[in-house]
Formats: structure tokens, sequence, C-alpha cells
């Protein structure tokens, strides 16, 4: 079954492609600006994608650098199915969203398959000391801009990119004023490998999001490390979702023949609306 939801996706306009610098005070970054109709200022949500990467799997395989006059295959046009979605999903409900590409500007835009944690050639695109300064320099590009109420900046993000996010706020602490007000978590690694410390310390709300039948990363550990979480005093809200996989919420047809995966994408939209409303008050 084809979702009203991909049927506005294909039919959407491209994104903007943006460019900023990562806090690492090094790297420029490209990134792709999903905006509202309506006139801003808006509420701002930053986009961390996974270990793939930003774009299609029918594309990455041919792409290494992402940048200004760089002709690639991976670009606004190309972006995975989820990212699309979730982008489009945000700026029709009056958020502007942003999806920082770690990975393109590296040369690594293909991207990364399973099994490939240990592997050395992911060591600069990591998550625990890497990707943060990403989505920290998405942060600061977004307050700089008109059309962003800067103290209503939100994050999400998938898998790899759950783990940054989960790692941004270990980072943040207690610095709620300056930071994200806070952050949706799917399906992240939760282990000692990719978490910058055992216990997510922070003032900033997250809500996260796991497929109980998930086989790429554990459940179990992710609820271990909420419950570290608020016992230090965090606000984290944990859902389960039965029968569902990693990725439940990705459109393609090869997940959502999956009856579990459709009935979370269903309800985890919902849901993730509801919490960014009420983070914002």
């Amino acid at each position: 079954m084809i979702t009203l939801t991909w049927l506005i996706s294909e039919a959407a306009a491209a994104p903007e492609t943006v460019y900023f610098r990562s806090a690492d005070g090094r790297t420029q970054l490209v990134g792709y600006l999903f905006r509202p109709q309506a006139a801003g200022p808006a509420p701002a949500i930053v986009l961390l994608h996974g270990r793939g990467g930003p774009y299609s799997s029918n594309v990455n395989a041919d792409c290494t650098v992402v940048g200004p006059k760089i002709s690639s295959p991976c670009n606004a046009t190309t972006l995975a199915k989820r990212h699309a979605m979730w982008g489009q999903y945000w700026a029709a409900r009056g958020y502007l969203a942003l999806l920082p590409d770690s990975f393109g500007p590296r040369g690594k835009a293909y991207g990364f398959g399973r099994f490939t944690h240990d592997d050395p050639d992911r060591d600069d695109v990591n998550e625990k000391t890497v990707r943060p300064l990403d989505a920290e320099g998405a942060l600061a590009y977004l307050r700089g801009r008109g059309d962003v109420i800067g103290n209503q900046i939100f994050l999400q993000g998938w898998s790899n990119g759950g783990s940054t996010a989960l790692n941004v706020m270990i980072r943040q602490g207690a610095n709620l004023a300056a930071g994200f007000r806070g952050v949706l978590a799917f399906y992240p690694g939760c282990g000692p490998k990719a978490l910058l410390q055992p216990t997510i310390s922070t003032t900033a709300p997250i809500a996260m999001f796991l497929g109980a039948d998930d086989d790429q990363v554990s459940p179990a550990f992710c609820q271990q490390a909420a419950d570290r979480a608020r016992q230090a005093g965090s606000k984290i809200d944990v859902t389960v979702y039965p029968g569902a996989t990693h990725d439940f919420d990705d459109p393609s047809p090869r997940h959502q023949s999956v009856a579990a995966n459709q009935a979370a994408r269903n309800d985890v939209q919902a849901k993730a609306i509801a919490a960014v409303a009420r983070w914002k008050n």
C-alpha cells in the first residue's frame, strides 16, 4: 500500500541546497532546506541521517564528494525517500526542516552498509566526536537566519543519526537556552560504542522510538539507557512498537510491506508533531 504521504513526496519540489560550517570550524557542510509555505519566522528542526547517508541507495554508490560547484548524482533531487518524506512532513506543518549531509562534504556520500560499525573508514564521520559538531553547526546556521525562531529549534535523528542526537544532548547538558529544545531519536544505537557516556543527562526532553524486532540495534540497550537517564533527572519518553523493524518509518514498499511498520509509521508521525508542539511551550 502506497500512502498519501509518499504520493505528496513524489510530487513536491526539491528542497533548497544551502551551505554552512560545522562547529568543528573546518568542514563546510551541505544541507537541504525544506521551507513552510507561510512567511516566517518559523520553528525549525534539524534532521540527522543514518549510516547510509542522506541519499537514495539507487544512486549513492557512484557518489563521493558533495559540495559547491561539484557535479554529483547525490543532490537535493536524489534524497532517500524517508528524508524527503520527513522534510516535507515538517514543512507542511509550519516548520523549517534542515537535513545536513555529514558524509558528502567529507568524500563519503556513498554511505555505509550494515555490519560496518568497526570500519576505520567511518572514523572521521563518527557519531560521537564528529557528527554532533555538524548538528551544532546546523543549529548556529538556523539561528542566524531571519526566518527561524531561534529558541524553537529541535533535533530528529535516525539510527546512527539518532545516536548522534543523543550525543548532542550529552554535550548540551543543562544548557537548554543555547541548544536544541528537544530531540526525537528513532531506533538509535545506545551501546558503549555509540554513546559518549552511559548516562544521558540533559534538561532538554527526549522522545525515543524503537522497533521491538529491530535486528540492527538493540532496543533493550536503549530502554536501559532511558532508565539511567531518568534516574539522572532527564525527561525521556520511550515508545516501543511491537513487531516493528529497523527503519520502520521508511516509506519504501520493502519496509511498509510489514504491517507492524505501517502501524508504527502512522503512530510515530502523530507522536512526533505532538511532542514538538508540547516542547515549544
